[in-house]
Formats: C-alpha cells, structure tokens, sequence
C-alpha cells in the first residue's frame, strides 16, 4: 500500500529530465577525450545512473558499488558498509561516482577514500541532490542536480523502508 498523501512534490520528473541532460553535457565537456567510468552507488541512485550514462556522449563504462548508511530509517546512522565492491579495475580510470543524494557527506568521504587507493586518474562526484546544511564532512561535489531543503525526501531512486523509488519525481516525505 503506498501512502501517497503523505507526500509533496519537489522536484517534477521534467525538471528532473531537463537538468541530467545538462549533468550529461556537462560531465562530457570535463573529459572530452576520455572513457568515463561511472560508478553507480546503489541502491538510491540506479535511476539517475540509467537516464545520465544516457545523456553522455561518447564511451562510458558503468561499474556498481553497493553501499549502505540509512539502514531503513530517515537519517545516516553514520556508519558505512559496503554491500558490493566493484567488480572491475579503476586504475588509471576517469571516474564520476554517482549518487542519489549527498547529505552528511560521510559516505561519500569513505567512498572518495576507498577508490582513491585504486589508482583512478580522477574521481569527481556527481549527485542528483545535494544537501550542504547537513554536512558533517565537507566533500566535493562536482556535478550538483539540484540542491536541497534539509528534509527527507523519496522518488527518483530515494527510498523509505524501499518504497517510493519508483516515483519518476522527487517528494518530501511528510511523516
């Protein structure tokens, strides 16, 4: 049963749309010679790797990298724990790290921590979302969809208790 009253839109799937295209352009643009590897953080960020990884142009890998710090509540519990390492070499790679939301910046401290030490030529950060008044950690975040309100938000990828990911839109989830 889903509980769609409970929520409010944010951010509409056009807008959405139109902004990764531009992500896309972008992230081409910054390495115009080069394979990208992106690097997708699941679960949360699945849809917006499929609509990206579409709207760059050119030669681009795709790796995946479970990740886990909610565990099913709405805040990081501040502990990240791998749930499925990469399955092929970033040595000397061009890599954009994919992500759904980039909120305490912890995760994606650990993460720029954990492929620094496999030799990448670059790692850049792209996010769908981006909220800098919860930081903790100050990380770089290269490529911004939209920034955000310090409220828990669901669709596009983000989950509550793994519901709402289907939403083609991003909605404050309003308890």
């Amino acid at each position: 049963m889903t509980m769609s009253h409970n929520l409010r839109e944010l951010i509409s799937a056009e807008r959405i749309a139109a902004r990764v295209a531009e992500l896309g352009a972008q992230i081409r643009a910054d390495h115009p010679d080069q394979t990208i590897t992106v690097v997708a953080v699941l679960k949360g960020s699945f849809l917006f790797l499929a609509d990206l990884v579409r709207a760059i142009p050119g030669d681009v890998r795709i790796e995946f990298l479970g990740v886990a710090s909610y565990h099913g509540g709405t805040s990081s519990s501040g502990a990240v724990q791998i749930t499925q390492d990469l399955r092929g070499s970033i040595e000397g790679h061009s890599v954009v790290l994919v992500e759904d939301i980039v909120d305490t910046g912890l995760t994606m401290d650990y993460l720029l921590r954990t492929l620094a030490v496999r030799g990448p030529r670059s790692v850049r950060i792209a996010s769908l979302l981006d909220k800098p008044s919860n930081r903790e950690i100050d990380v770089p975040v290269d490529y911004v969809g939209f920034t955000i309100p310090d409220e828990f938000v669901v669709g596009y990828g983000l989950d509550l208790g793994e519901l709402y990911r289907n939403l083609p839109y991003v909605a404050v989830y309003v308890p």
